[in-house]
């Protein structure tokens, strides 16, 4: 850093794909950009993009699985400075991976980071945690939804409700994304106690590469109906995303957390209101 240059306050970016760019793109500039993924690849691709449009970036390798690396990134995090934002994106979906997967990526890495970023949260900071519409079709028992809200991390896949070795990939995918809901709902108190923010937005179908391979699988025909059926008629950008993102990030939205957004064009009310075909 040039030693005329005034510090940069620092946003977290977890999740180098089609929306952590967007989202990196929106919120970087003047600021100093952490930006992590799992994949070295992706996150030598969105470096290089993101270093070349003259953002401050560098990268971090994370798994958001394993606690140890989420702390690390979150202790790198607050030695950078005052951390404004954290936007964690990163997640698996059940074309791609398997019931497990999910969980260990999608659950409990939200849980992770949820907990390793409180040690760093300081007044003004906003978390901002990616779930999923999947999650508001959730119809969970009580007993399960209260575990995936307040378990400690360490026992949160400790579950009758919880299996690991499924064959169905997708309601391990709606379980985790309710359970992202959950989780943020039960944290804002603690977060709240060091005037930090947390929040999650629930994107219905994205065109990102994940999401473009959703409709290319086995579920792509009802996926199309979704789209077919909501009030947008139309699959969302990672920009619309990225601009629900900034709005939780920033001091607009000061008074929301342990909420959700729903980012979906209106697919999840279309589903409840809207029997029949499309128009």
């Amino acid at each position: 850093m040039n030693h005329l240059e005034a510090p940069r306050n620092v946003v977290v970016v977890i999740g180098a794909g089609g929306m952590g760019l967007a989202v990196a793109r929106r919120l970087a500039a003047g600021r100093r950009l952490l930006l992590a993924d799992y994949s070295e690849a992706s996150l030598d691709a969105a470096l290089a993009a993101l270093r070349g449009d003259g953002h401050a970036t560098e990268a971090h390798a994370v798994d958001v699985s394993d606690h140890s690396s989420v702390e690390k990134l979150a202790a790198a995090a607050g030695h950078a400075g005052r951390v404004d934002a954290v936007i964690h994106t990163a997640g698996v979906s059940p074309v791609t991976a398997t019931a497990r997967q999910i969980y260990h990526v999608d659950l409990l890495g939200t849980a992770h980071v949820i907990d390793a970023f409180l040690t760093v949260a300081s007044p003004g900071m906003s978390l901002v945690c990616v779930a999923s519409m999947a999650g508001h079709s959730a119809s969970l028992p009580p007993d399960l939804e209260r575990h995936l809200a307040t378990a400690p991390a360490d026992r949160l896949l400790r579950h009758p409700g919880i299996d690991l070795d499924s064959p169905d990939a997708g309601r391990a995918y709606v379980v985790a994304k309710r359970g992202n809901q959950l989780r943020v709902q039960a944290a804002a108190h603690a977060w709240g106690g060091k005037g930090a923010r947390l929040n999650t937005i629930s994107p219905g179908v994205i065109s990102t590469p994940m999401g473009l391979a959703e409709l290319r699988g086995p579920a792509g025909a009802h996926i199309q109906s979704m789209i077919d059926l909501s009030g947008a008629r139309r699959a969302g950008t990672p920009d619309d995303i990225a601009a629900a993102a900034a709005f939780l990030a920033g001091p607009q939205s000061s008074f929301i957390t342990g909420n959700d957004i729903l980012a979906d064009g209106g697919a999840v009310a279309a589903q409840r209101w809207n029997a029949g075909t499309p128009a």
